[in-house]
Formats: C-alpha cells, structure tokens, sequence
C-alpha cells in the first residue's frame, strides 16, 4: 500500500495478557496463547476497504487481560500526517469497546496481575473437559492418553452458560463482543434489549504455581477467556423453544486444536437436557463451521448403534414431517459411506436421491431454466456435493 496508506488487519494486533506468574508456566509449545495475532476482517470498524490512512508503520495494540477481558489500547506509528487529514483511529475503535479500556502499558499489566487472581466465570458451568498441558509428558502416547483434572499436567476447559440476568455479564459481553466483528464475516452486535439472548462462554482454567509454592496449600486456578457462542430461543408451540445458535467464535491462539467442536457439542448436550428445547438450528453457518458442525454431527449418528442398524436395514431417512436440511445431508453422507462401490444400481439410486433433494432446494432457479441446462446444472452441483462428502467423510473416524 502507500506510505501512508495501513491496511487495517494487519495493523491491528490482538492480545490475551496473562498474569507474569501465569505466563512462566506455560511449555515452549503453549507460547502461542500469550502471542499476538490479528483479526480477520475489520471492514465492519474501518470501512470495506479495511483501510487507515495517515500514518506510517501503524501499529495498534488492542490488548485483553485473558480472563476477565479488560482492555488496552495503544496507536503508534513513526509518523502521522496532520490530524484533520489523517483517519482518527482511537476515535474510531472507541465506538465499538467500552470507554474504561487502558492507555498505560504499566497501569494494564497491573490490572491484569489483580484480576488475575480475582476473576471467576460468570453463569453456570454445564461442561468440563481436560487436555494435557501442550508439551509435557514424553511422546505421543503421554500427551493422547487420559488425564484427570487434578493431575499437574492438566489443563481443564469449562463451558459457561449465562444470559442478560446473570451478574455482571451485561459489562462482560460488552468486552467480548469484538471479537464477532473480527472474526465472523457478516457479524454485527446484538442489542441488548432483547431480553432472550443466551450465551455459552469457553474458559481455559489452568493451575496457576510456583516453585515457591506451598506444596502442602491447596491449588489455585486462573481463568481465561477462549471462545464464546451467543444462543436464541424462538417459541414453538405450545410451549417449547427452537434455540438457534446465531454467532459462535474460536479465539486464534485455541484455533485447530478441538475447541470449537467441544464447544459445539456442549452447547448440544445442553439442549438435548433442556425440556424445553425441541430443536438446535444455526443460522446461515460459514462453510467452516457448517464443516465442524458436519463433523460432529456424523460422529453423533454413526456413534448411535440402533440408528445405524436400521439405516443398514434401509430405514435411512428423516420424519415424514419434517423438512430437515441438515438431517438430509447427514443421511446422504451416511448412505455414501455404506454404499457399495461395485453396484451401478446403489450408485444410481444415491445419485437420484440426492438430485431430488438438490431440485426440491433450488426449484424457483433450477425451474427457470431449459431442460438440458437444469439437468447440467443437477449433475454438477451432485458432483460437487459428493466430493464434498468424501472430504468430510474423511475427516470422521
């Protein structure tokens, strides 16, 4: 770009502060959480062409204390073209952070050492899972094997629910809430006077030591933030709820490591314990999370043995009164994995059954069109629909 032209992802740099003593714990391997990295859009904060003008080697710091999210903010470059000329980036950014972030490198890192030691989840825990501390433990088989939460190794995750009732998460969602403009194409706020918003929060609980520590006192644990997903329960008669997953975010540093798929699959237990939860949809998933989502779900279906008895008997299919998009994709996904490779008429029965369903979901274009052209059309998209199968199904052990 031109010398005083910043691209805006690049320049803005994110941080998940951790108290000093909780950042010589981690292993070589587990730097990664205490790095900076960089959103992937910004065009929702700085304009569709992700843009800032003015300033030379720009570099804005928006730092977060790793658990209780309090805020840094810091603008700096090697020059600045006069201010009536030059994008006005604090000014900017304060629009969408709550106004009590910090400008003092040492006053933050204060507030991080005390609400370190103070900052617990907020809501009800619903879940728990535990991962060995990334590097110790000699080979593959050390780290894969089973830890219990209390081993020195571990490292316990927890999915909190809360919503607008719950103390203190009002202020709470106003610090996390960025992180949707950063890194879900599309994403906006939601408003809070909605009162039915529902949120499940992914925490990091690590067992915070020293080697100066009492061996014989009790652990103490810090907490940080990782990932969030905000929840909406539409009404469904007579007296049930839909709950629609609307916005679900990984955090970089605890990306392609399993989290979004605990996360996804908590928050499915949850509902599937909830009495008044009929149905878990999402609305208009990214082609990554619709192949998370597809992951997991197909280890969910091939996990249920009866399920698969009936479907290896020819039940394969979804109730007759519903409509289930999903549900159908999943069934035609299982049907290509049992199918017989050597059958012409399997493979031709597959191929109809999921043209027809492609046609039903794009009628009012694919009717449009002249015969030839629509049954090009169908076998294209089924081609492409299949290869996508095989990549998902090869992904599901």
């Amino acid at each position: 770009m031109g010398d005083w032209l910043s691209n805006a992802n690049d320049a803005l740099c994110l941080k998940l502060v951790r108290a000093t003593r909780d950042t010589g714990v981690l292993t070589e391997d587990e730097r990664s959480l205490v790095e900076e990295f960089h959103p992937t859009f910004t065009y929702p904060i700085f304009g569709e062409k992700e843009t800032i003008y003015g300033y030379a080697d720009l570099k804005i710091s928006l730092f977060f204390a790793s658990g209780s999210l309090s805020m840094f903010l810091n603008v700096a470059s090697t020059a600045k073209l006069p201010s009536k000329t030059a994008d006005d980036v604090e000014g900017t950014l304060y629009k969408f952070i709550p106004p009590n972030y910090s400008k003092s490198a040492e006053s933050f890192q204060d507030t991080v050492e005390k609400e370190a030691a103070t900052f617990r989840p907020l809501g009800e825990k619903i879940h728990t899972y535990v991962r060995r501390a990334t590097g110790h433990g000699k080979g593959k088989s050390k780290e894969a094997s089973p830890i219990s939460e209390d081993d020195p190794d571990a490292v316990v995750f927890e999915v909190y629910h809360s919503t607008w009732d719950t103390p203190g998460f009002r202020e709470y969602h106003r610090r996390m809430q960025i992180f949707i403009l950063l890194y879900i194409e599309g994403g906006s706020y939601i408003q809070e006077d909605e009162e039915k918003w529902e949120f499940t929060v992914l925490y990091e609980r690590r067992r915070s030591h020293s080697p100066n520590d009492n061996p014989d006192s009790p652990p103490t644990h810090t907490y940080h933030f990782a990932g969030y997903s905000s929840l909406y329960p539409f009404w469904c008669w007579p007296d049930k709820v839909r709950l629609r997953l609307s916005q679900f975010v990984i955090l970089p540093p605890y990306q392609h490591a399993g989290h979004g798929s605990a996360l996804y699959n908590a928050i499915y237990q949850f509902s599937l314990g909830r009495d008044d939860v009929v149905e878990l949809t999402v609305e208009d998933p990214s082609e990554t999370f619709e192949d998370l989502r597809d992951r997991n779900d197909m280890k969910r279906l091939i996990s249920l043995e009866s399920f698969m008895q009936e479907g290896k008997a020819g039940k394969f299919g979804p109730p007759v009164d519903k409509a289930w998009r999903q549900f159908h994709r999943l069934i035609e996904m299982l049907l290509l994995r049992e199918l017989d490779s050597s059958s012409k008429q399997a493979q031709k029965a597959f191929r109809i059954q999921v043209k027809e369903r492609l046609y039903r979901f794009n009628y009012e274009i694919l009717a449009q069109l002249e015969k030839e052209e629509r049954l090009e059309k169908l076998e294209e998209t089924f081609q492409n629909v299949r290869t996508d199968y095989q990549r998902i199904l090869a992904t599901v052990k």
